[in-house]
Order: C-alpha cells, then structure tokens, then sequence
C-alpha cells in the first residue's frame, strides 16, 4: 500500500509555531537536519532554502511517500522521494487538536494525466471523477486515510503539470478551534460539499506557505 509520509514545505516554519504545532528534527536524504511538524499522522517538512510560493499560491514542493513498489521521483511533476518504511514520530500534541487529514488537494492543467500517473506510479487507482462546474473537474485517489483530490483548473494550461496545492485538517469541534484561533487568522464556518459536514478556511495572511481548512468530522 502507498501511503504519504510528508509535504515538503519551502516556507518558513514560524507561523505554524505560532498557531501552536511542535516538531521535531528529522534528516534529509544528504544528511543534514531538518524540522518536521507530524499532524494527524502526515508530516510537513520545512526545507532550508525559502522561496516565495507559485503562481496558485503553494510552497509545497513535494512529498515523501511510503511505498512497497513506487520507484519514481516524480509524480507527474510532483517532486517525490519514496521510502519503504515510515520511520518513527515522537507523539506532539497541538491547540487545534486534529484528528485526521481529510484530503491532499492537488491541482494539474490535465486531470486524466496527473489521475493516470498517480494510479501507474503510485498504484493508488482513480475512485471517481466529479465535474464540479464552470470548467472545474475533481478526480479522487485514496491513499491510506486520507484522499488525493486531484484538481484540474480552466484558467491553467493544459500542460501545467501537477502541484501539491493544499490540505484539509479534521478537527472534532471545528466550531472551538475557529474560536481559538480567532477572526485574524481563520475565516467563517461554511457548509462542505459533503452533506452534513463544515468547513473554515485558515486565512492566507497567517502564512502556512499552502492553503489550509479545517473541517468537521464525517457525520455517521
């Protein structure tokens, strides 16, 4: 099973301090010593050299993904180191309290091409595509818990490759952390596509150096 370890993060580390995530230090292939912030079971790994984010607004630059087969170093664009084994990390608890990731959102200039390297590389087959309207199609991969929701774009070129844009957080009471974190720095509750469930957005100003949501649970 192909699973994904961590989001390589070109941006700084601070804000996510400051909203209350610890990390630990983790080593990069070439040996040096990098910090890494596990949350809910998926790590963000910030990379010594900062740059400013891509046009889409994401500093994420790639990831790391567990897997028995995988041998690639690109997903379609996606930079990508694979590993056979997760290593261990230490348990860090955080303000927001996240119980899971919900979804990866990734956003390409062609669907069917990032859906297909994903499905060939990875091994990780398409559940389901959705046409989200105005020009906006939705494919979705599943990687251990959490979803690959694969994003392709009217206003990108066909040949934009794929990109690692943003992540969703579960939180149990989405409505306390909205609170905690206060009106500087998440926006309001809002209903989620999925029946039944809500969603707020942490604003871009806070500087997470990707998009962030935070959403409530799965209704049972």
């Amino acid at each position: 099973m192909t699973t994904i370890a961590d989001v390589w993060l070109s941006s700084s580390i601070d804000p996510w301090r400051r909203l209350g995530f610890s990390d630990y230090p983790v080593a990069q292939p070439d040996g040096s010593v990098v910090p890494c912030i596990p949350v809910a079971g998926l790590g963000f790994r910030f990379l010594p050299h900062i740059v400013g984010p891509s046009p889409s607004g994401s500093c994420a630059t790639g990831w790391t993904v567990r897997s028995d087969d995988a041998t690639t170093n690109s997903v379609d664009g996606v930079a990508t180191r694979v590993i056979a084994e997760l290593q261990p990390v230490p348990e860090l608890t955080h303000q927001l309290a996240v119980s899971a990731i919900d979804h990866i959102v990734i956003t390409t200039g062609a669907l069917d091409r990032t859906c297909g390297a994903i499905t060939e590389q990875l091994g990780l087959p398409l559940k389901r595509i959705r046409d989200a309207g105005h020009g906006v199609r939705q494919g979705f991969h599943r990687a251990g818990s959490l979803i690959l929701e694969i994003v392709e774009r009217p206003d990108l070129d066909p040949e934009t490759p794929a990109e690692v844009w943003g992540v969703v957080f579960v939180v149990d009471d989405l409505d306390a952390a909205v609170a905690w974190l206060g009106p500087d720095a998440v926006g309001a509750t809002r209903d989620a596509v999925q029946n039944g469930r809500r969603i707020a957005s942490i604003k871009k100003e806070v500087g997470l150096g990707l998009p962030v949501a935070l959403m409530s649970p799965h209704v049972r």
